[in-house]
């Protein structure tokens, strides 16, 4: 695990106990925040179906709109539980901790992905954003066809602990606007 995984993973566990123990979830928070989450979890999910990590380079499905689409759905579902939280705060901390920290690490998978890949990569990039989709997909010249989704992928890159997560998250929530 690099480090900058490290680093985020843990930072968000220091800020789980204050944000559980500061949360003013509302219904109307929590559906907001939960249509966030279910739009952040179903790009992660997409994302998850198409990638092959570290063996070829990923120009179909939601990597034909985003470069990032696992963390632009990360994203979304940081920010959904967030505003289901009812703190401002709290939001606004996500929202400067992900810039942050997943700035630099675009930069750094960036520069990765250039050297794996060469002008394969520096074409891709230049035809699809960073973090904020296209409407359009983009067509890699002479992308291979049926790089489909794929369950079993989804599976191997262990998407559903993501799911797990917001469930859990939401639970919590629930939990917490009843006793508040």
């Amino acid at each position: 695990m690099d480090i900058s995984r490290k680093v985020r993973l843990r930072a968000v566990w220091l800020l789980i106990i204050p944000f559980f123990w500061l949360a003013r979830p509302t219904p109307l928070l929590l559906g907001v925040g939960a249509a966030l989450a279910v739009i952040g979890l179903a790009i992660r999910a997409s994302a998850a179906g198409f990638i092959h990590k570290d063996r070829e380079l990923t120009t179909t499905g939601p990597y034909a709109h985003t470069r990032n689409p696992l963390y632009l759905g990360s994203f979304l579902l940081g920010l959904g539980i967030t505003v289901a939280g009812g703190v401002p705060l709290f939001a606004a901390l996500f929202v400067g901790f992900f810039g942050f920290v997943y700035t630099r690490t675009i930069r750094h998978e960036t520069g990765a992905l250039q050297a794996a890949f060469g002008e394969a990569y520096d074409e891709y990039a230049r035809n699809v954003p960073v973090f904020l989709p296209r409407l359009t997909a983009y067509r890699a010249a002479g992308a291979v066809a049926g790089q489909g989704f794929s369950s079993q992928r989804w599976k191997r890159n262990r998407e559903y602990e993501a799911l797990l997560g917001a469930v859990a998250g939401f639970a919590l929530l629930t939990v917490r606007m009843w006793f508040a």
